[in-house]
């Protein structure tokens, strides 16, 4: 009985043993239909975010670094004030070039009309920018044997041995080689540099150098400064060597947009293209290259169409029909794409396409559209059946002797005998007609309707507009980019095909395909927003006028039908000589911006009256790492400005619109915000509430607009009076000695202090140069940062707020750096570097200072990882880890912010793991954030610990664990490689789940600047019916193939490359066995077909990207709910004190493994016709603009200029007529 009793209690202990063991096992719960603990997971929480936070507490010294900003003071920001000062200095800035190049203009009038009457010296040597040599280059032979004649000139060709100019690098000209004593002189290919009137103001132009050189003496924060010569030329200070690593040189100053909107007012175009069966051949050729420049003398303040006409008119693109459009990067590419397609047909009807022109141009002017200054028909064709008086008078002479309507003409053809109506139009109409047989001679000819148009200029004599371009990328041509783009996939099919002689068919295995395809997509979705490959400014600039009124011309003259002379008479001219300019780089205008003072996510932006951005922080102009954008100067601010409204792409908040219309009006006010600001390559995105100033630049077309969050912006830190530099100094204390050791670093692009005539090696040398200055006697404050004389003439820019504020954090925060406390072996640091690899803690200040400390050795001053640490991250407030910790502050204020570099897992290196933490100064129930101290340790250390943490529990089959940050990115998977990949990319159904209960918030983001790539080849059945040349295409097309097929055999059998092909698969693999079935031949050509090259073209359209955000309710339920079977077969929870959570998954119920969610951009199909683009859609919501203060379009004395353009001689050609006779007799 006792033993059965015994037995009994036994069995009942095992029992209750047995239910404890299971109630405690990890992933089980007590709830029926459970299987993760919920409790359990929150402990692993608790504990995770406990561990971390005692490690930032400890490494970081957070709370000594908040204590040492006690002495500093919390003031609040004024917005009307900075914005108005912040205008102020610019529009001093501004008026300093505008003075320069008044003073280039003044000089150049004056030297222009007292060499008048100088002789051409064709020998003439001058500093050739493409030519000219420096003293080490080898001298070039003097060409042997003698040159021949030349046949276009009918003289000598003249050689002139290249002129030799020592030459140095000048960071303030982008690291240029440059000479300041004299200037170079840049002629295009398109100009005969000896020709009489262009060496003639080659020779004037030279006396040009004192005042180049006056005016940088007198502000030596000139850029470039430079005379546009109308004759092509361009003269240009200091002195460099032109840009050789370009396949063909594209620039002319003439089609630029500084030279183009001084040498003429706005102005409204259209371009008549002549479709008559005629105009085949060189004849299209010619045609379409004359419409193309003509396009590319337009800018942002033109407007322009183009329309074909044979019997009937039409547009070149269907949906710009009756209207003009601007003349912007992005549509002048819509009209080139037209013009490419253009086919000609049959009878040109001359009458009705003038008389639509005229039709289209009234109505825009009667309509308040279009630019409401100039107007003109271009017409293009070879040859006009009659004058078209009547439409003439009807139109254009309602008013005599005023023609509102400008009429040019170009003549198209070798042999062409109606000649004297189309150029009737031109000369009866204030226009110019020219004659064009050859391709060559396009450029030259069509640039003489400029000088045409800027009558009314030259006639005023006293007036000179001052013009502010729109943003542009210094000499580039934006040609470039589709041969870039083009030769880019030409490398990219030579990397397939070398890749296939190593891989061979493994290289088309699917899954290989599509991680190539993936990895290139990801290259066009770079977007760098600061480059070095361009130099990004815009430019003043005006023009300048031939003041004679009176000079004698040299023309050809019909005698009768059959003689032509050449005559000698007195005209009367208005002639203009060319456009003096200077360069303002963007990046010294942001230096005027105080950044310092708009504090951390604060930032500014000036809009144009057209309402596009000069520069913006989303302002993207590049992809691809160096390639522009097509469209890449014509973003519009509400394109960047993206209100948290949720409204459809492209549907803009009319509050927005209100805003940007007082913004191009320019005038003051003031408005908060909701919007999406989106940051780390476009995968993050804040929501905020943000608050914007905005006053006008005076004297300018820009205004100048700031932005600062309300949350933490409306307030700042400030010093107080007895913590100012000098009176440090009176205190006997060094100010240097604050910035001793060499782990410290100030913000790279802003202006601290700058010294005009010297040049330092690092932002840091520069800054203990100029507090030594400070520490001597009679040190005193410059007016401003762009004083105007004498205040400048020492050379010397301080802002005196920043560097009070730079002083007194280096001061209080001295310690941090100098600490050593961490090397000692018995300290806890070292504890901490070892269980969790800390290798770096940082902090970094309000006012532009890094400091870090390294935990790599004892030697204080060894360069190590703190060093790789500031490489990387050394812009203080502009830092994302910076950005994230203060706007985690008002989530969780004892909070660190962990992240990982994206796509992490893929790379083979160690992950390292940066986690930061703001630290705000409260006064007066004021806060403000006055630092961010972090650290960076190694994700192997946090997997451990997570993996101590957790036990074996998220190590077995059923179960997955995930760490995820307030974006949806991974931090700790038990699969490396999807370390940093964002989670609905891992698991799109439970991150569905998780957006809808409410842990994450799916925010839409729109890029209203994205390049997409459509495919150059012509897919319209039409054309392969109406061309017999597509068949032969098709069978070129075949032949090339093949070749290419038996070239890669060939080399795949070749000694060597063999060899080298098999050691690459014996490291890489087993190579597969060869096939043996009946589709070898069908595998044999797979290859071929999917390396063949698929050219594209560049496109701007529109993209969006789903990006995500936690909701930041601290109690939010969903934190609350247990896991159930598989109707909810997940728990996740905060992990405390950090932007993280704690995600289990139940792996054994089933998913949909399609459904992925994804943060990368796609593509925005908006509801367009067939043959309709983005420009068509854009263009029926095109926005408000402010036309150009300066319209010149008239002058009464312009009837008495005669000059119009050459008429056309025709010369029999005797073999032609020969040959014609003794056809006629055969046949």
């Amino acid at each position: 009985m006792a033993w059965s009793f015994g037995r009994t209690w036994w069995h009942l202990c095992l029992s209750l043993l047995l239910c404890v063991f299971i109630c405690q096992a990890p992933g089980v719960n007590l709830l029926p239909g459970e299987k993760i603990n919920y409790n359990l997971v929150h402990s692993w929480a608790d504990k995770l975010g406990m561990e971390l936070f005692h490690l930032g507490d400890f490494i970081t010294r957070r709370k000594e670094v908040q204590e040492s900003f006690k002495e500093a003071k919390v003031v609040i920001r004024n917005g009307p004030s900075i914005v108005d000062s912040m205008a102020k200095e610019i529009e001093m800035m501004m008026d300093l070039k505008v003075s320069a190049v008044r003073r280039i203009m003044d000089t150049a009038e004056n030297t222009a009309l007292s060499h008048q009457n100088d002789m051409a010296d064709k020998m003439f040597s001058y500093y050739n920018a493409k030519e000219m040599l420096e003293p080490n280059d080898p001298i070039p032979p003097i060409p042997t044997p003698a040159p021949d004649m030349d046949k276009d000139i009918g003289e000598p060709l003249i050689y002139v041995q290249p002129k030799v100019l020592e030459l140095t690098p000048r960071p303030e000209f982008h690291n240029t080689a440059v000479n300041f004593s004299v200037s170079s002189v840049h002629v295009p290919v398109n100009v005969f540099d000896r020709a009489s009137d262009v060496i003639k103001a080659i020779q004037w132009s030279e006396n040009l150098d004192q005042i180049f050189r006056d005016n940088y003496k007198n502000d030596p924060t000139l850029s470039w400064q430079f005379f546009g010569s109308s004759t092509g030329f361009m003269r240009q200070f200091p002195a460099s060597k032109w840009k050789k690593d370009v396949p063909v040189d594209l620039y002319d100053c003439r089609l630029r947009s500084w030279y183009m909107e001084a040498a003429t007012s706005p102005k409204d175009i259209v371009i008549l293209m002549d479709g008559s069966g005629s105009m085949l051949g060189q004849r299209l050729d010619i045609a379409k290259h004359v419409v193309n420049t003509i396009l590319d003398t337009l800018g942002t303040n033109d407007f322009v169409n183009i329309f074909t006409f044979d019997k009937d008119v039409k547009p070149v693109v269907e949906c710009f029909e009756d209207t003009l459009i601007q003349a912007n990067l992005g549509n002048i590419r819509e009209l080139k794409e037209g013009i490419e397609s253009f086919k000609p047909k049959c009878i040109a009807n001359y009458t009705a396409a003038l008389t639509r022109a005229f039709e289209i141009l009234e109505e825009t002017k009667s309509s308040s559209r279009g630019a409401q200054c100039n107007q003109a028909i271009m017409i293009i064709g070879d040859g006009a059946p009659e004058n078209n008086r009547a439409v003439f008078e009807l139109h254009n002479w309602r008013d005599p002797p005023y023609k509102p309507v400008r009429v040019f003409t170009y003549l198209i053809g070798k042999e062409v005998a109606n000649w004297d109506d189309i150029r009737w139009m031109a000369c009866e109409n204030q226009g110019y007609y020219v004659h064009l047989s050859d391709t060559a001679e396009v450029r030259e000819m069509v640039l003489n309707y400029i000088p045409v148009m800027a009558r009314p200029l030259v006639l005023g004599r006293h007036d000179h507009p001052v013009i502010w371009t729109q943003v542009y990328a210094d000499i580039e041509d934006t040609k470039l980019s589709d041969y870039l783009w083009d030769i880019k996939q030409c490398e990219e099919q030579k990397a397939d095909v070398l890749e296939y002689w190593q891989v061979q068919d493994r290289m088309l295995h699917p899954k290989e395909m599509a991680r190539r395809a993936y990895r290139r997509t990801k290259e066009s979705w770079n977007q760098p927003i600061d480059s070095n490959v361009y130099q990004f400014m815009t430019t003043v600039s005006m023009p300048i006028y031939d003041r004679r009124e009176n000079a004698n011309i040299t023309e050809e003259v019909l005698i009768n039908e059959a003689l032509w002379e050449l005559q000698t008479r007195e005209t009367r001219i208005a002639n203009i000589l060319g456009v003096a300019g200077t360069d303002v780089p963007i990046n010294e205008i942001k230096k005027l911006l105080s950044p310092f003072v708009l504090g951390v996510n604060g930032y500014a932006f000036i809009v144009t009256n057209n309402g596009y951005v000069l520069f913006h922080p989303d302002f993207r102009p590049i992809f691809q790492g160096y390639i522009l954008k097509p469209a890449y100067n014509s973003v519009d601010m509400i394109e960047v400005e993206l209100l948290d409204d949720d409204r459809l792409p492209r549907d803009f908040n009319p509050v927005l619109m209100t805003i940007r219309d007082s913004i191009i009006n320019q005038s003051t006010g003031s408005k908060w915000m909701l919007v999406k600001n989106h940051f780390d390559e476009m995968k993050r995105v804040a929501r905020i509430k943000r608050q914007y100033y905005w006053t006008a630049i005076k004297n300018t077309p820009f205004t100048l607009v700031i932005s600062y969050p309300e949350q933490y912006g409306v307030s700042r830190m400030d010093i107080r009076a007895e913590q100012e530099i000098h009176r440090i100094n009176i205190k006997g204390t060094n100010i240097r000695s604050f910035f001793d050791g060499k782990r410290w670093k100030i913000h790279p692009d802003w202006l601290f202090c700058k010294h005009s005539n010297r040049t330092f090696r690092t932002p840091e040398t520069e800054l203990m140069f100029f507090l030594e200055r400070m520490s001597e006697p009679g040190w005193h404050w410059p007016a401003s940062r762009s004083a105007m004389p004498p205040e400048h003439a020492a050379a010397m820019f301080c802002d005196r707020q920043l560097m009070q504020a730079l002083v007194f954090d280096a001061r209080v925060t001295e310690w941090f750096s100098k600490n050593t406390s961490f090397n000692s072996k018995d300290d806890k640091g070292n504890e901490f570097k070892q269980r969790f690899g800390v290798t770096v803690a940082f902090l970094a200040t309000h006012s532009g200072l890094t400091r870090w400390h390294e935990f790599h050795s004892n030697m204080p001053e060894e360069p190590g990882v703190g060093e790789t640490f500031s490489q990387h991250n050394k812009r203080a407030i502009d830092e994302i880890w910076y950005k994230r910790a203060v706007d985690q502050h008002f989530i969780r204020e004892e909070s660190f912010v962990y992240s990982v570099p994206f796509d992490a897992g893929e790379s083979n290196s160690e992950i390292l793991v940066t986690a930061s933490h703001a630290i705000f100064h409260n006064e007066g129930g004021k806060s403000a954030p006055a630092a961010v101290v972090g650290f960076q340790f190694q994700h192997s250390a946090l997997y451990k610990l997570f993996h101590n943490i957790t036990g074996n529990a998220c190590a077995v089959d059923d179960k997955d664990c995930y760490i995820l940050d307030n974006n949806g990115f991974v931090i700790i998977s038990s699969r490396q490689h999807e370390t940093g990949r964002f989670f609905g990319e891992v698991n799109g159904a439970i991150m569905k789940r998780l957006v809808e209960e409410k842990v994450y918030k799916r925010v839409i983001v729109y890029d209203y600047q994205a390049v997409c790539f459509e495919s150059k080849n012509d897919n319209n059945a039409s054309n392969t019916l109406l061309s017999p040349l597509y068949h032969v295409m098709r069978l070129s097309k075949w032949l090339l193939h093949t070749a290419l097929w038996y070239i890669v055999q060939l080399v795949h059998w070749t000694p060597g490359v063999s060899g080298y092909s098999e050691m690459y698969l014996d490291m890489n693999g087993t190579e597969p066995e060869p096939e043996h079935d009946d589709n070898s031949q069908v595998k044999n050509t797979a290859w071929l077909r999917y390396l063949t090259l698929h050219r594209t073209r560049l496109k701007p359209c529109d993209m969006q990207r789903e990006l995500y955000t936690l909701y930041n309710e601290k109690d939010n339920v969903v934190y609350n709910m247990t896991a159930h079977a598989c109707e909810r077969p997940f728990v996740v929870l905060p992990i405390p004190f950090s932007n993280l959570i704690l995600l289990v998954i139940d792996q054994l119920c089933p998913r949909d493994p399609n459904l992925v969610l994804s943060v990368n951009p796609q593509r925005i199909n908006y509801p367009l016709a067939v043959n309709e683009s983005l420009g068509c859609y854009k263009q029926a919501r095109e926005f408000n603009r402010v036309r150009p203060q300066s319209c010149i379009s008239r002058h009464a004395n312009e009837s008495g200029i005669k000059l119009c353009g050459r008429s056309c001689s025709i010369y029999a050609n005797l073999t032609l007529i020969l040959l014609c006779h003794i056809l006629s007799r055969w046949l």
